[in-house]
């Protein structure tokens, strides 16, 4: 669907990075590991970028994680982090079809932004009485208050570096049937982390990914 949706809040999550919470439209549904697409005009030209759900549902509101990273998206995420309450944006979506559906135990692989959709299947899987284990890569982590929820509400949270990254997965994959694996990252990340999955015995190409390029 496409629709101007208002902001209701706008909440610093780590250095950089920013959550957008928005009013849902009427009519739009989406399910955690599902994307939107929003369109805005920068420097006078239309642009548009797309960013995965960071919240476990869709009730009143929906959440999107934003990295301010102009090497990445250029001004279009500063110009994002720069919304405040009672703004509007253009969307359009939900796309996607690699999403969290209800799995018993999910194991979430994320790096940089990618921790956005991680928190949120996270929580939508403990929220449902599922497994849940995250594996995260990053020198300074986002979401940490999250993280701690997550972590103390029953679900598996490690937070690594490069180097022992693929230790860390090792130990969370365990290629059982009821198992779903999550991939979430930028192109580099993603081949590390299914060449991690492969080396601990899991399915790479059953995994679902979200390149973010």
């Amino acid at each position: 669907m496409d629709a101007t949706v208002t902001v209701t809040d706008v909440t610093a999550v780590g250095p950089e990075t920013v959550a957008i919470e928005f009013e849902r439209p009427d009519g739009f549904s989406a399910q955690p590991g599902q994307f939107v697409k929003l369109l805005a005009t920068v420097d006078g030209e239309e642009d548009a970028r797309f960013y995965t759900l960071s919240s476990p549902d869709v009730v009143d509101t929906f959440e999107i994680t934003v990295e301010i990273d102009p090497a990445e998206s250029g001004p279009f995420s500063e110009q994002l982090a720069a919304l405040s309450a009672g703004d509007t944006i253009e969307m359009s979506g939900p796309f996607g079809s690699d999403y969290y559906e209800g799995e018993d135990r999910v194991v979430v692989l994320a790096g940089g932004p990618g921790i956005g959709p991680a928190v949120g299947i996270g929580e939508r899987a403990v929220a449902d009485g599922n497994a849940a284990h995250l594996v995260y890569r990053a020198e300074t982590p986002v979401h940490e208050t999250r993280l701690e929820r997550l972590s103390e509400d029953g679900a598996t949270v490690t937070i690594t570096t490069d180097e022992e990254f693929a230790a860390a997965v090792d130990e969370v994959i365990t290629a059982d049937e009821t198992e779903q694996v999550f991939v979430y990252g930028f192109d580099e990340f993603v081949t590390t982390a299914t060449d991690a999955i492969d080396a601990a015995g899991g399915d790479a190409a059953a995994a679902k990914v979200e390149n973010f390029g």
